[in-house]
């Protein structure tokens, strides 16, 4: 059945002019119903095209469609895979979280493209008008819904499609590997009998044969990955022996790089032919193409390494020159095995564990090892594909379960019910109880209940929400009113805006507690420091999996120097000592491999304590928690933090500005073009900065007829006046006098604000006002100016 025979129109949008067996048996359900589809099938037997019927089938109809990747690196690979629609005048637009989003091209999207987090983070704004698209899809289809049993991801995934449903019910059509209970996802999505499709092993278009190989556990780690990789050869050997490909998934980046290199010298020891080494033309081609200086190197004898963090030109010839036979040996991270479809007659497990750096050392998901495994088999090439997990002796019959049984898929609501339960509270579309009930009805985790009621203690469900709803309350999330309503308090309604987990609202919302009044300032309260703010996220409840190694130690010792820290964790302390040096500048060598992921996670969870700042302290607080946060994003000196506001000017171009003695927006505006020329930067980027400077609030304090001096027991009310001569923006204005605050004002400031300020005649030598204006949107540093008044 050729493509163009039932989609001309489309026929130019597949890979592909034929259909093969299994996409034949789905076709009528996916063209000619509008039901929910669920399909199951073994890894490379064609799902994506099932997608892309159903989409098909939308943009036909002239519907939007939506798509949900299983993981960020997959959706800018189908943004380029999914040129062909563009090609056929349909818009492909891709919505991710380190993407600025572009609401008015969203709307306009033929197909949508997102992770379930972004999803989760859109439908819970669906009534703003920056994310209102998403109540406008025809068709969602779910990529890999099997990962509704991923640790926390899959609770994400199994919320966010319930409340879709709710939002405009759009047709579902669920594609799986292989799960033994595909009918609770059929059932959870409302997909009829006819249209879920369980396509078994005789679907696989090469057969697999999968096993599991032991190998001598010893007591040093890096001793063991090495152990591992021989053994991992020893499986590959005999295939590259015969010109068959072998594909070696490994836990990290770094392990990719180590392994080819290391492979490539057993190779030599060993003899074993690789075509690639007498290629000239292709050792030409790779010289010149070719931009990582170690792949360049490695390639040349058949052996490659593939992984996120090379450039998409890397990544794009690696894959291509894998397909055509040039690499004979790849190593990879994991990601591969959920993204591009490039199979080989052997794959290899070498590593069953990863480092995160959030979590430690954690064991690799069943998920992944099935989907790794199902890459074995070149279709074409290859009569039966080769799948081997290296693992001790001690979890060998673990792995060898997975592989006779497969996994079923459960639900992972329950470990984070209260976090999403908040989370429809603040949106306001759970009220009460009997809102609760409903909702949970709608969820994946009450079908798994039903058909496991013992293993998810189904019969005490609304006592355990009960329970849920309570402990919401208790901590200040959730109030309920006469009529046992329930509603969203502020500090709730912040959780769920900035995606925390309730432990660290708890803890954000009791620094707001300790420091207490306008910034921090008051009698009753603690100062609010920069050190206070550090380790309010330092010990954030999204850290507590962090694990301090021991040739960290030092490293970490050496940054925290002359600190208070006996009360952290060993693992707090590793996130505070990442925070501080990376404020300065100067990660040690030693925290780096864990050092990004930490400040990404660390500059969101400050931006949620801003807000909490903002809404509970005051303007002051907040821009402090803001400064904070640009510091470690850019490595720049508290001083100098203020560059950073203005557009174009990062961490490198911030300290040369501020070596030339330029640290403030306001000394750029005074230096002109030509100042800043003379500090070292082209004229075209100073023009461009000093236009950003100009485009930031700027400040004028003027002082009403202030007296120099006032008897004992006197008064007089005077004025100051707060002028923005610069762009409008939310600001904080703060009076002070001797430290103690007279007044404050939270504005938007466009022009002007005058603020009374009393004189008066105290028990004290003098008295000294501070006028303070700062903007808790942005990491500028307080304006203040003072006046003294002698008291005779």
């Amino acid at each position: 059945m050729e493509v163009a025979e039932v989609l001309p129109e489309f026929a130019d949008a597949f890979a592909f002019e034929e259909f093969n067996r299994m996409q034949r048996e789905a076709l009528p359900a996916l063209l000619e119903s509008d039901d929910n589809v669920v399909a199951s099938a073994p890894t490379a037997s064609g799902k994506t095209a099932l997608a892309e019927l159903a989409i098909c089938k939308s943009l036909a109809e002239g519907g939007t469609a939506l798509f949900i990747a299983p993981m960020r690196a997959l959706t800018n690979e189908k943004e380029d895979d999914w040129d062909r629609f563009e090609e056929l005048d349909y818009s492909v637009y891709v919505v991710t979280g380190e993407r600025d989003l572009n609401p008015r091209r969203a709307r306009r999207a033929d197909i949508l493209v997102m992770t379930p987090e972004k999803l989760d983070s859109a439908t819970r704004k669906h009534d703003s008008r920056r994310y209102d698209f998403v109540t406008d899809i025809d068709v969602c289809v779910i990529d890999e819904v099997h990962l509704l049993d991923a640790d926390r991801r899959g609770s994400v995934l199994e919320v966010t499609i319930s409340r879709l449903r709710r939002l405009c019910d759009p047709r579902v059509v669920a594609l799986s590997a292989t799960m033994p209970n595909i009918e609770d996802v059929a059932a959870w999505l409302d997909a009829p009998e006819e249209t879920t499709f369980e396509f078994g092993e005789e679907y696989r278009p090469v057969e697999l044969n999968a096993g599991v190989k032991t190998y001598t556990h010893g007591d040093n780690s890096f001793a063991d990955k090495y152990r591992r990789l021989y053994r991992a050869l020893d499986l590959a050997e005999p295939h590259l022996r015969e010109d068959g490909q072998s594909l070696v998934f490994v836990s990290s980046r770094q392990d990719t790089v180590q392994a080819a290199k290391k492979a490539r010298d057993e190779i030599a020891e060993r003899d074993i032919p690789i075509g690639a080494r007498g290629d000239y033309d292709f050792h030409t081609e790779s010289k010149d193409k070719i931009e990582d200086g170690t792949l360049r190197k490695s390639v040349l004898d058949g052996v490659a390494f593939h992984h996120a963090g090379l450039s998409k030109n890397d990544r794009d010839l690696v894959e291509e020159w894998f397909k055509e036979g040039h690499v004979e040996l790849l190593f990879s991270t994991s990601t591969l095995a959920w993204g591009v479809n490039l199979p080989a007659r052997c794959v290899v497990i070498r590593d069953t564990k990863h480092h995160d750096p959030l979590e430690g050392e954690v064991d690799m998901s069943p998920l992944d090892v099935l989907q790794m495994l199902g890459r074995a088999g070149r279709p074409g090439y290859d009569d039966i594909g080769y799948g081997w997990v290296i693992s001790d002796s001690a979890e060998a019959d673990k792995y060898r379960r997975l592989l006779r049984d497969g996994k079923e898929i459960e639900s992972r609501l329950a470990e984070s019910l209260e976090t999403h339960l908040n989370a429809e509270i603040a949106m306001g579309t759970i009220t009460d109880l009997e809102d609760v009930m409903d909702w949970l009805e709608t969820t994946f985790y009450y079908v798994r209940g039903q058909s496991k009621p013992d293993d998810y203690d189904f019969p005490n469900l609304r006592q355990r929400v009960r329970d849920c709803l309570e402990g919401l309350v208790d901590r200040g999330f959730v109030e309920t009113g006469e009529d046992l309503s329930i509603e969203a308090t502020p500090r709730g309604v912040l959780t769920s805006k900035y995606y925390l987990r309730l432990d660290t609202a708890a803890r954000f919302a009791a620094l707001c507690d300790r420091v207490g009044g306008e910034d921090g300032g008051s009698a009753n309260g603690d100062e609010l420091t920069t050190g206070a703010i550090l380790e309010a996220v330092a010990t954030a409840a999204e850290f507590d999996s962090v694990s301090s190694r021991q040739d960290e130690r030092d490293a970490i010792s050496a940054v925290l120097v002359g600190e208070d820290t006996d009360d952290l964790e060993a693992g707090e302390r590793k996130v505070l000592a990442i925070l501080r040096s990376a404020a300065s500048g100067s990660t040690p060598s030693e925290l780096r491999s864990d050092a990004w992921v930490i400040r990404q996670n660390a500059t969101r969870l400050l931006s949620a304590l801003g807000a909490f700042l903002d809404r509970f302290v005051g303007p002051h607080a907040a821009n402090l928690a803001r400064r904070v946060e640009a510091r470690i994003e850019n490595g720049v000196a508290e001083d100098a933090v203020g560059l950073t506001a203005i557009d174009g000017v990062g961490p490198g171009r911030a300290s040369k500005l501020a070596t030339e003695g330029l640290s403030t927006p306001g000394d750029v505006v005074d230096a002109g073009v030509e100042g800043l020329v003379d500090a070292g930067l082209s004229e075209g980027v100073a023009d461009g900065v000093y236009e950003g400077a100009q485009s930031l609030p700027a400040i004028d304090i003027e002082w009403a007829q202030f007296p120099e001096t006032v008897a004992t027991g006197e008064n007089e009310v005077c004025e100051v006046t707060v002028r923005n001569v610069g762009e409008p923006a939310r600001a904080g204005i703060r009076v002070t006098v001797n430290s103690v605050e007279m007044t404050s004002m939270n504005t938007y400031l466009r022009d002007e604000e005058t603020l009374p300020v009393g004189v008066f005649g105290a028990d004290a030598d003098e008295l000294e006002f501070t006028v303070s204006v700062a903007f808790p949107e942005e990491p500028l540093v307080p304006i203040t100016d003072t006046r003294t008044v002698r008291v005779r």
